[in-house]
């Protein structure tokens, strides 16, 4: 199976300790909102308690370079500037792909 109809760009998130739930409501209030007004989709997001990890994906229609296009647009974005705007770092590290489905 292969929806070229949309972009998806898988995002996981290893967490600083002790920051998951800050970060579960934050991103829930705040960041779905951002990216959601700025042409993206939330495919699904899931925390993982025992890794300190939270995976989520977002995808836009179209394909990788209008992707691409959108992103760009975001991250330039005041919904963006506002989300982020005297958060504290609660991100260790990120891996973030684009992901294609396979079944």
């Amino acid at each position: 199976m292969n929806d070229s109809s949309k972009t998806v760009q898988l995002r996981r998130y290893e967490l600083v300790e002790g920051v998951l739930d800050d970060f579960v409501a934050w991103f829930t209030s705040t960041l779905i909102p951002a990216r959601l007004s700025e042409g993206f989709e939330i495919e699904f997001a899931y925390a993982d308690r025992d890794a300190n990890q939270f995976v989520w994906a977002v995808s836009t229609p179209g394909d990788a370079a209008r992707f691409a296009e959108v992103e760009a647009a975001y991250l330039q974005s005041e919904a963006r500037a506002a989300a982020f705007a005297g958060q504290p770092v609660r991100v260790a590290t990120q891996h973030v792909t684009l992901v294609e489905p396979v079944a």
